[in-house]
């Protein structure tokens, strides 16, 4: 893992000595990713350069990486785990690698294969390669969207960096707010690509490439999930079980430590087990957070997971006080909001696994591929629901709305409750609401204007299907992955997802819907797999995901902060009403309605419009003249 940026002029014309003084200030910015090298490469119209975190080749794997004969310069975040099988493939066309580190293959691959070459790469990446005989930027990101990647483009230069604040902290790029994007966060907590919270960053997609040369920009995607598509079939668990095991043995084929967070559900259980089946002999430790909150702790099952398995287990306590500095933190090394609670807790898990290892496996991706939300279930029931006659529809509404707030997990009034507002929603629609940090209705009380649907309105093929890829190509990679991102590179501890490689995947797409969910049940494949390697208390133990109290830490420690976060005047320039902020808030603290996720998305983009406004060049960002805080114009 890596950070990587640059500065490339596509006519062609030489770039002054501020533009490598600008890249070394990104490489500034994006120092926290790699602790190891950093290595920046001028030519005569780019530069680029890159910071290193050491997972596979020592201290043979600097970058830039410069091909001599044809002058394309490449740089890399990420992993190629399938390097030693592409070195053998250039070495047969007479491009050997020279470096041992696994990023080395890239100039080869692209130079035999042209853009086609990312098809060919397993592994989290984003690259960037700079050919100097078209005069072409290519940026490319891996399938699931594990590795981010930014840029700007303007008629003199083309920017681009891992992370937003890399782009513009330090008043290095002039942006302005973009409107829709940010109200679009406020409905689901983050930014689906190309959008960015600036009108003038972008992203770029999960599986696609953007091309930037004389002609233009150009968009298109080398790899989309293709569930929807592909035919069902019985599955094999002994197919499965060779394609886990390697994507697993293939993702620790590195030369560092490792380690695994475990949280004691199935995901991450499941990747423990298997990995301490490949390494019977290998210290490994297994980290875990902890709440006080006993129905938000899952501590108790993770160390007798751990234990079983001869893990090391190592606890990490959560408390309110380790929000505001960390929120800050994340905000200012990343440089962009991200709704979910789980993301602090995660950087602080981070952090204490990043002094033993620089490298852990999550269970990122297992209920996107597998089936595994409630949701999912919910899919199928509002189907049956929306049967019943109206005069009892009405009724089991009337009750579920009636059941009191409660400061527990994921508690079944809490799902009910979402249950009965989008149940008479079409398929799609209604899995957008159930989705949403802040429902529509909610949203026009804050005075944000109804947001069109983003889900789309294509029937073909089955529901479940679509929203699995969906919530793939949407939540996972913009949200999910984004958290594990931005928390674990703020200390510079590479995340490794095993089942986010391409073959797991492209296994799970061909499964029949009966092995996914089956009534109340979910993930059936993945359990009956699981038995395998697990005991069924782990199994089947009823999901609870990673979550945190904010509810309760809102109406009493957190009180005081939350007040100053929702009074913010900037909400104003993306038509948030802080007086309406607080109405809710003070709904909440008064346990007549649970607004925990409303409250919690505006704190966060609280926080970052104060940092937008005190750390960007923003024209289109301002605060009240009585704030303390002015931007510099």
């Amino acid at each position: 893992m890596c950070g990587i940026c640059g500065i490339v002029n596509i006519s062609g014309d030489r770039q002054p000595e501020s533009v490598r003084l600008r890249v070394n200030a990104m490489l500034e910015a994006l120092s926290h990713r790699g602790p190891d090298d950093v290595g920046l490469h001028a030519s005569a119209s780019a530069v680029l350069g890159a910071t290193r975190l050491a997972i596979r080749g020592g201290h043979d794997g600097r970058q830039p990486m410069v091909d001599e004969a044809s002058g394309i310069v490449a740089v890399c975040n990420g992993e190629i785990d399938n390097h030693k099988e592409l070195r053998l493939w250039l070495a047969e066309r007479g491009r050997p690698v020279k470096q041992a580190t696994d990023v080395a293959v890239i100039p080869g691959m692209y130079l035999e294969l042209g853009a086609a070459f990312a098809e060919k790469l397993i592994g989290a990446f984003a690259i960037a390669i700079w050919d100097p005989r078209e005069h072409r930027l290519m940026l490319v990101r891996d399938r699931a969207g594990e590795r981010p990647l930014f840029f700007n483009y303007s008629k003199e230069n083309i920017i681009f960096a891992t992370e937003i604040a890399g782009l513009v902290s330090g008043h290095k790029l002039s942006v302005n707010l973009d409107v829709p994007p940010l109200q679009g966060y406020l409905q689901f907590g983050l930014f689906s690509a190309p959008d960015s919270p600036f009108a003038n960053v972008q992203k770029v997609p999960p599986g696609g490439i953007v091309e930037i040369d004389a002609q233009g920009v150009r968009h298109s995607t080398y790899w989309r999930w293709k569930n929807v598509e592909t035919p069902k079939q019985t599955p094999s668990l002994d197919a499965f079980d060779k394609i886990f095991r390697e994507t697993i043995r293939r993702q620790t084929d590195v030369d560092v430590d490792f380690g695994v967070f475990l949280s004691g559900g199935l995901d991450s259980s499941l990747v423990s087990t298997v990995t301490r089946s490949l390494y019977p002999n290998r210290r490994l430790k297994a980290y875990t957070l902890r709440f006080k909150e006993d129905s938000f702790d899952e501590g108790n099952f993770a160390e007798s997971v751990a234990i079983s398995l001869n893990l090391e287990p190592v606890s990490v306590w959560v408390t309110p006080a380790d929000l505001p500095k960390t929120l800050s933190l994340l905000i200012k090394t990343g440089g962009e909001p991200l709704a979910d609670p789980a993301w602090l807790p995660a950087a602080l898990l981070a952090q204490r696994a990043a002094q033993d290892v620089p490298m852990a496996l999550v269970g990122e991706g297992a209920d996107e591929i597998f089936g595994g939300y409630p949701t999912y279930i919910g899919a199928g029931i509002a189907e049956k629901f929306n049967r019943l006659p109206m005069l009892i529809r009405n009724s089991i509404r009337r009750l579920v709305e009636s059941l009191p707030v409660s400061e527990k997990k994921m508690t079944i009034s809490y799902l009910l409750k979402r249950f009965v507002q989008g149940a008479e929603l079409d398929g799609m629609t209604r899995h957008e609401l159930w989705m949403s940090n802040i429902p529509p209705a909610i949203l026009i009380r804050l005075g944000v204007p109804r947001l069109s649907s983003s889900a789309g309105n294509n029937n073909e093929g089955l529901l479940l299907d679509r929203l699995q890829r969906w919530d793939l190509e949407h939540f996972l990679a913009e949200g999910l992955l984004t958290k594990a991102d931005r928390a674990s590179m703020t200390s510079a501890l590479e995340l490794r997802a095993p089942f986010l490689d391409e073959s797991i995947m492209t296994f799970s797409a061909s499964l029949p819907v009966a092995s996914r969910v089956r009534n109340f049940s979910t993930k059936i494949f993945l359990k009956e797999y699981a038995l395998r390697y697990l005991p069924k208390s782990i199994v089947h133990r009823r999901k609870r995901g990673l979550s945190v109290p904010i509810g309760r830490w809102l109406r009493g420690p957190l009180r005081e902060w939350a007040i100053n976060k929702l009074e913010n005047k900037l909400f104003e320039q993306i038509s948030v009403q802080p007086k309406a902020a607080m109405e809710l808030f003070s709904e909440h603290c008064n346990k007549k309605a649970d607004h925990a996720r409303t409250l919690w998305t505006l704190i966060v983009l609280s926080e970052w419009l104060d940092w937008a406004v005190t750390e960007t060049a923003g024209n289109g960002i301002s605060a009240d003249k009585t704030d303390a805080q002015l931007i510099a114009k």
